[in-house]
C-alpha cells in the first residue's frame, strides 16, 4: 500500500486551475524529486499534501501507517523567517507541536526527540544561539531538525538548498540522502537542479507544460527531460 496517493488532483486559486487531473503514488522509502518551471504549482502541490490548501477537486490519501500529522515539512525560507528571534532549541522543539495536542507543555519524550535531532544535525554547539545570527546553511539544518521532530516517515522539502553556496548545498544534499538511504525516510523534494534529481531521486514528478511521473530511469529516457534542456518547454 502506498504511503501517499494523489488522485485526480486539480489545484489552483480563486477557481483558476494550475494543475489538472494529476495522479501519482509514493511508496515508503521513495525519493521523489518534483521538477517544473516557476508557477507550475509545485509549492501548491506540497501545501495541498500537507492539508494547508484544499484541492479544487481530487483527493490526497495517506496509507501504509502514515498519518497526515506525521509528515515533516521544510518550506522555502523568507526574509522574515531568516530574522526570526528564537533560539535553535526553541525552533527545533516546536517541530513536536503536531504531537502535543492540547497540552500546554512539551513532554520529556518530545524534549529528548528534539535533542536527538539537534545532535543528528550537528547543531549542539549552536543550541542556545539565536536563529537569526546563524548562516544560511546552519539555519536550514535547524529547520530540517525541526521537520524531523514531526516525523520518522516522510519529509516534504521545498527547494531546501535555495540561496546556499555550492559547498553547503552539497552538505545538505548529503544529509537528505543519508536520511533516505540509511534511515528509510521517504523524501518529496522540490528542486530546480536536474543534476541533483538524477543523482539521488528514485522517482521524478515533472509538472507544467510537460507532465511526467515515473522512475528516474524512465524520466531520463522520456521527452520530459528535454524540458530542462536549453530552449526546452519549461525554460
Amino acid at each position: 500500500m502506498a504511503q501517499l496517493t494523489c488522485q485526480n488532483l486539480c489545484l489552483g486559486y480563486d477557481g483558476r486551475e494550475i494543475i489538472h487531473d494529476l495522479s501519482f503514488q509514493v511508496e515508503a522509502g521513495n525519493y521523489l524529486c518534483i521538477l517544473g518551471e516557476n508557477g507550475s504549482g509545485k509549492s501548491t502541490l506540497m501545501r495541498t499534501i500537507l492539508g494547508l490548501q484544499a484541492p479544487l477537486s481530487g483527493k490526497v490519501l495517506t496509507g501504509d501507517g502514515l498519518l497526515p500529522q506525521e509528515i515533516g515539512y521544510l518550506p522555502q525560507q523568507t526574509l522574515v523567517q531568516r530574522d526570526f528571534p528564537a533560539s535553535v532549541w526553541e525552533i527545533v522543539l516546536s517541530g513536536c507541536q503536531n504531537r502535543q495536542g492540547f497540552r500546554p507543555f512539551y513532554s520529556r519524550d518530545e524534549k529528548e526527540q528534539a535533542r536527538a535531532m539537534i545532535d543528528k544535525l550537528e547543531l549542539t554547539p549552536l543550541m542556545k544561539r539565536c536563529y537569526r545570527e546563524l548562516s544560511g546553511g546552519q539555519q536550514q539544518r535547524v529547520l530540517l531538525a525541526r521537520a524531523l521532530c514531526a516525523t520518522r516517515k516522510m519529509l516534504l522539502l521545498d527547494e531546501p538548498v535555495s540561496g546556499l553556496d555550492p559547498k553547503v548545498t552539497q552538505e545538505m544534499y548529503a544529509i537528505i540522502r543519508k536520511l533516505n538511504r540509511e534511515e528509510g525516510i521517504t523524501i518529496l523534494m522540490i528542486s530546480h537542479d536536474l543534476h541533483a534529481a538524477v543523482e539521488d531521486a528514485t522517482h521524478i514528478l515533472h509538472i507544467g507544460h510537460t507532465v511526467f511521473f515515473g522512475t528516474k530511469e524512465e524520466y531520463l529516457k522520456s521527452d520530459a527531460v528535454l524540458a530542462f534542456a536549453p530552449g526546452g518547454a519549461d525554460k
